[in-house]
């Protein structure tokens, strides 16, 4: 690529954003900026606020600021699909459907109208090309790697991508943000899902799915309580289970161990490191290989995986099956792993791909064997 080409940046009035705004435009390229709204502000998702940070560090890089909204967009391919996982009891992830249908979909396409020669936004990780595609790398900050949330956007969508920040550390980030005088160099990281903010999770999803009460039962039946819906909570939830100081079980806090779909009953357990909270093996659908699949239907691979953003990278067996399916054999039991988030593979630093998770079990015969 050539330094006059034009490259249009993805700033959403975050640091991370800016500073790679910030980097193009201090290495030479032809760089506008483009934000995009998903939701409308409601008093709780800060869309207003993101715009006019996202419009001063554009006036204060002398950049084109142009605006686009995909809310229509990010409420039938991505927020549909969140309410209809939550409706079956399992608990998605929209990060990872807003990257592969609205940033590296509608966006990309969106900057393509505006002239744009390549995509540029604020991800920590790294993009290398191969005789098989673009690869996806993590980023070197380990604390901030987002290959993660990447796992399901095609190679094809990487074409004319940059990252430039996946070389960076996120102290880097705000040091350089600092020092060019922009004003979000110390604004917080955004957490969680943008269109539920600092409300009350529960309240938002009771306003798209009703209310179905069942009971809470430890592991061995008894009756503790009662839940409002299992929509409501997630495999290793602790907080809002309002069972806390029952007298004959001790002082150790309770944790959802599962969610039983048929009778509408949430199991807990008590204990950070219970035994019903860990699983070994895994189902997973809808697989998804960023470039080409590590092996033919009914060949195994062996990688690392991890089945959360956070988690560090675990060693495990990956059977390919048919329409997409996978089953995954961990070494080690993985805590709290849930049904409707991803399992992601690796090979080192190179993101594989991914699939939702879809059913979780701990199975003493894997144990056996891989011990």
């Amino acid at each position: 690529m050539t330094k006059n080409e034009l490259v249009i940046v993805a700033l959403s009035g975050g640091v991370d954003s800016a500073v790679t705004a910030l980097l193009l435009r201090d290495a030479g390229y032809g760089v506008q900026c483009l934000h995009m709204s998903n939701w409308e502000d409601d008093g709780y998702c800060e869309a207003a606020q993101d715009f006019q940070d996202a419009r001063e560090v554009a006036e204060i890089l002398d950049l084109p600021l142009h605006r686009v909204n995909f809310a229509d967009e990010y409420r039938s391919q991505v927020f549909a699909t969140f309410l209809d996982e939550y409706a079956t009891g399992r608990t998605p992830n929209p990060d990872v459907l807003c990257n592969q249908q609205i940033k590296f979909g509608a966006m990309r396409r969106y900057a393509e109208r505006l002239g744009g020669t390549q995509l540029a936004t604020g991800h920590y990780a790294r993009l290398t090309p191969k005789v098989d595609g673009i690869h996806l790398l993590k980023g070197r900050d380990r604390n901030k790697d987002q290959s993660y949330f990447l796992h399901a956007v095609n190679a094809q969508a990487f074409t004319n991508v940059l990252f430039p920040l996946g070389e960076l550390t996120k102290q880097e980030v705000r040091e350089r943000a600092e020092t060019a005088g922009l004003p979000v160099a110390t604004k917080k990281d955004s957490t969680g899902i943008c269109f539920i903010g600092e409300r009350p999770f529960a309240k938002f999803l009771g306003e798209y799915l009703p209310v179905n009460p069942g009971k809470i039962k430890d592991s061995s039946g008894r009756i503790l309580g009662e839940h409002q819906g299992l929509a409501y909570y997630t495999i290793g939830q602790r907080q809002g289970l309002k069972i806390g100081g029952l007298t004959d079980s001790g002082p150790e806090p309770w944790y959802v161990a599962d969610k039983i779909q048929e009778s509408n009953e949430l199991v807990v357990v008590q204990g950070t490191n219970n035994p019903l909270l860990y699983k070994n093996y895994l189902t997973a659908a809808d697989s998804h290989w960023i470039n080409s699949a590590p092996a033919n239907v009914g060949g195994t691979i062996r990688c690392r995986a991890k089945t959360r953003y956070r988690q560090a990278d675990q060693t495990c067996a990956v059977t390919i099956k048919e329409n997409n399916s996978l089953q995954v054999c961990f070494d080690e039991p993985q805590r709290a792993v849930t049904p409707g988030q991803y399992v992601v593979f690796y090979q080192q630093d190179h993101c594989l791909g991914g699939a939702m998770i879809q059913t979780a079990t701990m199975q003493t015969e894997l144990l056996r064997a891989t011990g």
